[in-house]
């Protein structure tokens, strides 16, 4: 038996039994997260150009519309949150997301995007958006492309540009830096997280609606001495901390307003290129209880047709 075919055979079992600590270690054990040896080369931005939408939607005030909803236009807030804010800390409303910002890991704590056939196609070109500061934000709490030069990580976004084809300033809203994580390049930004996002434009074209929450996690794993630990790097004179993971909640639409639930959690390391995307499938409540957030928390989870491709 292969090496990839005994790890699956040990790991698939835990899937349906993980914990928010079981998240940790079980994943964790599986990769070792490395700093990549070349340097990425930074510009300093200037000040954004764009006029910024930072309007704070709260939750009680977006009603959960009655039965299927039809296509809606990109960038509406409301549509966005349909299905309830996972938390209400520092938010911002973009043209095509919604983020909450955590101020003291100058990262997201979460972005939420609605999707549809319509955002993920157009003419926009990411070689005219950059990467830049997001001056809604305290100076004190705001990461800033200086704090990744030649860290050895990806400036990774959470709303993903090519999730927002449909517009030039929709993607260029997902360069904000609020919208960012530092991310292992090779063999994760590049690659396996790359692949978990094109599967999610790929649910467009299946679905009426796809809502996609993402965020990142700061994982215990155990130390030699048989105690539990939540380590993680920080980068640049900003002390951005560096995600031990991601995850990735989806939610998909069928024309009939049926609802089907699919979450992930993936290592922020590299991660084996042939490995499937369904083994990082995890019970949603494991990330909820490891983020201290609510996710579609105004649908009964006995209403899903599926979770994680199972009836509930």
């Amino acid at each position: 038996m292969s090496s990839m075919s005994s790890l699956k055979s040990r790991l698939l079992p835990a899937i349906t039994t993980v914990t928010s600590v079981g998240v940790g270690v079980w994943l964790g054990v599986q990769y070792e997260r490395k700093t990549l040896p070349f340097p990425s080369v930074f510009a300093k931005t200037s000040s954004p150009s764009d006029e910024v939408d930072t309007r704070t939607v709260p939750g009680h005030l977006v009603p959960v519309p009655p039965g299927p909803s039809s296509h809606t236009s990109p960038g509406k807030a409301g549509q966005i949150m349909r299905f309830g804010f996972p938390g209400l800390t520092d938010l911002k409303s973009r043209e095509g997301y919604v983020v909450s910002y955590d101020r003291r890991n100058r990262n997201p704590h979460w972005v939420f995007e609605h999707l549809t056939s319509a955002h993920i196609r157009g003419e926009s070109d990411r070689q005219e958006c950059d990467f830049k500061e997001d001056e809604t934000i305290h100076p004190y709490f705001r990461a800033t492309n200086w704090d990744f030069k030649r860290s050895g990580y990806d400036r990774g976004h959470l709303a993903a540009a090519a999730n927002h084809r449909h517009s030039q300033s929709a993607m260029g809203d997902t360069f904000y830096l609020s919208n960012i994580s530092p991310q292992v390049g090779e063999g994760f930004n590049r690659d396996a997280w790359n692949r978990l996002e094109r599967y999610v434009r790929g649910l467009t074209k299946q679905f009426n609606n796809v809502y996609v929450c993402t965020g990142p996690l700061y994982l215990p794993r155990m130390e030699s001495d048989g105690k539990m630990y939540v380590k993680y790097e920080v980068i640049g004179r900003n002390h951005v901390a560096v995600p031990t993971h991601f995850f990735k909640v989806i939610a998909c639409e069928t024309n009939k307003g049926e609802l089907i639930l699919e979450s992930y959690v993936m290592p922020n390391a590299k991660i084996d290129n042939n490995y499937p995307l369904k083994n990082f499938l995890v019970p949603v409540e494991s990330i909820e209880r490891a983020s201290g957030l609510l996710l579609f928390d105004r649908i009964p989870r006995n209403t899903f047709k599926a979770i994680n491709g199972r009836q509930p």
